[in-house]
């Protein structure tokens, strides 16, 4: 099973009250976890989590600490410490907090893939805990609307990820070779803010079906990557359909896989290269490389940063003009082409002429035209 988001990051907060003695010149436990709770919403939470150690070390039992410290361990990646956290603050561990809030079975539900009818029964008690909470408020004419507003966020969260999760191993139970459901279970990993497993996930996904997809070269020009392509469309059931192969895309590019997004990319232009989505992540793809090889001084597959970017506005604008033609209702998208269209004017790598013309308008060849070209080493990326 996987961990979906309980609350927003910066936002961690912890079933007890704190107050901050102002009395004691040495940090009480009380104000530690004060400073701890700030630092979170600063999203330092490395330094957090050396407060909360210290208001342990005064009082090991802390619940509140103890609750506040799993949550810090989930966000700094610690999966396996903050599930030993959380399991101790619920029964049957001799430690378990005398009330332990439905957040907490939430986390363990999340965190609990090995063994899915726990994780399931860890769900259960999350929804059957807030729906209890939410049954009182409903009695109280004075109840803190912020409140209910949570609860309900929180039960609506425990049903999505019973329901995400177990389907989606249900369905891999049935074919665990089924790359959509493999591709979707990423997906999840992603929002659970748990790349590592995205990625095995996504990889594994792909491998299902690369090999029927054309094998383009990254380290070869835009332009000839076009003459690499297919003449045929791929025809195989085992090959996504084109929305499917575009998630896939996304995935690979939050996850900065690039190469792999590159050639995903090369089989959906095959198939349709009037697909404007696709135009658009090669565009973003190349930029982002771009960035990458520029701010490490390297390249990436024989490729500089100003080719890597020259390549990334050929396809954004390739985007923009078939957003037009096709009067595409995504505006958002075009914003962020247009967005990224600005950056690489910002750093002088422009359009490329007419065919035939320099940016003059007489005859030259077909090189792309950089501003500044003997400054260009100083130019920043906006």
């Amino acid at each position: 099973m996987g961990r979906t988001k309980t609350r927003q990051k910066g936002s961690i907060t912890v079933t007890s009250s704190t107050k901050i003695s102002s009395s004691s010149t040495a940090p009480t436990p009380a104000a530690l976890l004060a400073k701890a709770q700030d630092l979170i919403t600063q999203y330092d939470y490395d330094l957090a989590q050396r407060f909360i150690q210290r208001a342990l070390e005064q009082e090991p039992e802390n619940g509140e600490a103890r609750e506040m410290l799993g949550f810090v361990e989930l966000e700094r990646g610690k999966i396996e410490a903050a599930r030993q956290i959380f399991t101790s603050l619920v029964p049957p561990s001799p430690t378990a907090l005398k009330n332990p809030p439905p957040a907490i079975y939430l986390s363990l539900a999340q965190l609990t893939d090995s063994d899915p009818h726990s994780a399931l029964d860890f769900y259960q008690t999350a929804v059957d805990m807030l729906s209890v909470q939410l049954k009182g408020k409903a009695r109280l004419n004075d109840a803190n609307d912020g409140e209910e507003i949570e609860a309900r966020k929180l039960v609506v969260q425990a049903l999505v990820g019973m329901n995400c999760d177990n389907l989606l191993n249900l369905a891999l139970q049935m074919d665990p070779q089924n790359a959509e459901a493999l591709q979707s279970l990423a997906s999840v990993r992603m929002s659970q803010s748990r790349p590592e497993e995205a990625k095995e996930t996504v990889e594994r996904a792909w491998a299902i079906w690369k090999d029927l997809d054309p094998g383009i070269p990254l380290s070869i020009s835009l332009e000839a990557k076009r003459r690499w392509l297919p003449l045929e469309p791929i025809d195989d059931p085992l090959v996504p359909l084109i929305p499917s192969r575009l998630s896939l895309t996304r995935l690979f590019l939050e996850l900065s896989l690039f190469a792999p997004a590159l050639l995903v990319l090369q089989g959906i232009l095959a198939t349709d290269d009037q697909e404007m989505e696709a135009w658009y992540l090669e565009g973003w793809c190349f930029f982002l490389m771009g960035e990458r090889a520029r701010e490490g001084g390297t390249t990436i597959d024989g490729l500089g940063w100003k080719e890597l970017m020259r390549d990334a506005r050929d396809c954004l604008e390739a985007c923009q003009t078939l957003h037009t033609a096709q009067c595409h209702p995504d505006e958002q998208l075009l914003q962020h082409v247009h967005e990224l269209l600005s950056e690489l004017d910002n750093a002088g790598i422009v359009a490329m002429p007419e065919a035939g013309q320099d940016a003059g308008g007489t005859a030259d060849s077909d090189d792309w035209e950089d501003v500044d070209e003997e400054e260009d080493g100083d130019v920043e990326m906006g």
